[in-house]
């Protein structure tokens, strides 16, 4: 039994780096060389795909009501587009909201399973998807260096992501939400944050910010970091409420488009935002 668990799960590894080695080129391209207005459609796209997934975990059931949702979401990414001056207050309100449910999840000892359609799920999810993708259109928008901001930020996540796996398999023992997620341990957040503060002096020493700058801007990636858990953690509640393991099989080893992006969704508006606050966007 035990032999045949390490076996599944070596294959689940291998399956999680072949479709990382296709995606990831993909992905670095379409951040480096695509305009920003092409990029926020590329973005667009995606986000429509995880609010095709998002479906599932509201309880959408039928084809029709999840593309009317889609067309819901999508004409709110075009109203962000047309109107950019709303985007930093929608940035703002999704940090802030992120922060309420790191309170909420600290708080959940037991999953009540939830069946049929739940409304509230709908705001949550158009908030979820388009708070990130504000943020990330106009970091990608800054001129001449936006595009690698965007690319350090996702790096920033990527990067924390792997620690937390490894670290916490090699080391991991207390459980950091046993109730929400078994898999996650603290030893797992403290790697994490250990290549935050990494990117942090590496963000700092690019952009000679001095002693003082580079560790604000370590604090930021750091906050940042603790919020892709949060939002890594949140979707688990969802897809546990829901009785799901993935929010779709779109990516081999990976799930869905939202089991890859529920860190980036929660880290974007709080790396975005820490930025402003500190100057780092200056």
């Amino acid at each position: 039994m035990a032999a045949a668990s390490t076996v599944a799960a070596a294959s689940s590894l291998r399956q999680r780096v072949l479709t990382a080695f296709v995606l990831g080129p993909l992905v670095i391209a379409a951040v480096l060389l695509l305009p920003t207005q092409a990029f926020a459609a590329f973005l667009g796209l995606v986000a429509l795909g995880a609010a095709w997934e998002w479906g599932t975990l509201a309880g959408l059931d039928g084809g029709s009501a999840r593309a009317a949702f889609l067309a819901l979401v999508a004409l709110c990414l075009l109203l962000l587009w047309l109107f950019p001056q709303w985007r930093p207050w929608l940035v703002a309100t999704g940090a802030l909201w992120w922060l309420v449910q790191a309170v909420r999840l600290s708080r959940v000892r037991e999953i009540v399973p939830r069946t049929g359609f739940r409304s509230r799920l709908l705001a949550a999810g158009l908030l979820v998807l388009a708070a990130p993708w504000a943020a990330m259109v106009d970091l990608h928008g800054i001129e001449a260096r936006g595009p690698a901001l965007v690319l350090f930020l996702m790096l920033l996540v990527w990067t924390a992501d792997s620690l937390a796996y490894f670290v916490g398999r090699r080391w991991g023992r207390t459980k950091l939400a046993p109730a929400v997620s078994p898999g996650k341990t603290r030893a797992g957040v403290y790697g994490a944050l250990a290549g935050a503060a990494l990117w942090g002096l590496v963000f700092g020493w690019a952009r000679s910010l001095g002693i003082g700058g580079t560790l604000l801007a370590a604090l930021v990636c750091a906050v940042a970091v603790l919020a892709s858990v949060v939002g890594d953690l949140y979707e688990s509640l969802l897809k546990r409420q829901r009785g799901v393991k993935d929010s779709s099989h779109l990516l081999p080893g990976h799930g869905g488009l939202l089991d890859r992006l529920d860190s980036l969704t929660a880290a974007a508006p709080v790396f975005v935002l820490g930025l402003n606050l500190i100057g780092g966007l200056g």
